[in-house]
């Protein structure tokens, strides 16, 4: 007799939330520099214990504060984003949900 029992996780995988993604990508490139802290904080004008709770995920970064810690990286704001969006991509892959087009006044399945 086959066993057809099947596990049920208890709770679903938790997707993950942007901040902390984006703190990831801050801190990653930071320590890829070789650089500290208080040299990115400085060049963005942000304070040092901002910058750490944004690369920890504590805290949710303005786009304006965003944009400086990227430029003090090197990097633009897009790069940031695009490197978080890769992240996630790798983490939970895009899962394509059945979209319309529409043709005039038709609705048509894609």
């Amino acid at each position: 007799m086959p066993n057809d029992a099947r596990v049920i996780p208890l709770r679903p995988a938790k997707e993950p939330l942007w901040r902390d993604v984006v703190g990831e990508v801050l801190r990653g490139e930071r320590l890829a520099q070789e650089r500290t802290l208080k040299d990115v904080a400085d060049a963005a004008r942000i304070s040092m214990p901002y910058l750490s709770e944004l690369e920890r995920g504590r805290k949710e970064a303005s786009s304006e504060v965003l944009a400086a810690a990227a430029h003090a990286l090197g990097l633009s704001l897009t790069d940031v984003l695009s490197l978080a969006q890769g992240r996630l991509t790798g983490l939970h892959p895009r899962v394509r949900p059945a979209r319309a087009s529409y043709q005039g006044d038709v609705r048509l399945a894609a």
